[in-house]
């Protein structure tokens, strides 16, 4: 069974960059042809899906933050990475990581991260 975990300090200064990563395990972000998502949910709002990198390496964005956005993978340590640089407080939010392995969507357990001086 697919698990993943998020990890990264949960406050951020404004103007700076939000740095996660999630840690997977029992399946390889490798395998053909998953897709590792990230997800957020400010408070009160519903789920934004942020973007995602897929088992080759390549990437894809919402167009409201790609100016914003990175993903990155470190397949050493089944690892992928989400980047979210010049924070608001509009950014504090619940932030996932995801993945849909055989038709089931597993979370991880999701991490707060507050944007605030």
């Amino acid at each position: 069974q697919v698990q993943l975990q998020e990890s990264g300090p949960g406050l951020v200064k404004p103007s700076q960059t939000l740095s996660l990563t999630c840690t997977v395990s029992g399946g390889s972000i490798t395998i053909s042809y998953y897709t590792w998502t990230w997800i957020r949910q400010p408070p009160g709002k519903g789920l934004e899906w942020m973007g995602a990198i897929a088992y080759d390496g390549s990437t894809r964005y919402t167009p409201s933050l790609l100016s914003r956005t990175s993903i990155s993978r470190d397949t050493s340590k089944n690892q992928f990475s989400l980047q979210l640089s010049s924070v608001t407080p509009e950014d504090t939010a619940l932030y996932y990581c995801s993945t849909n392995v055989g038709g089931l969507n597993y979370w991880g357990q999701g991490t707060q991260v507050t944007v605030s001086s």
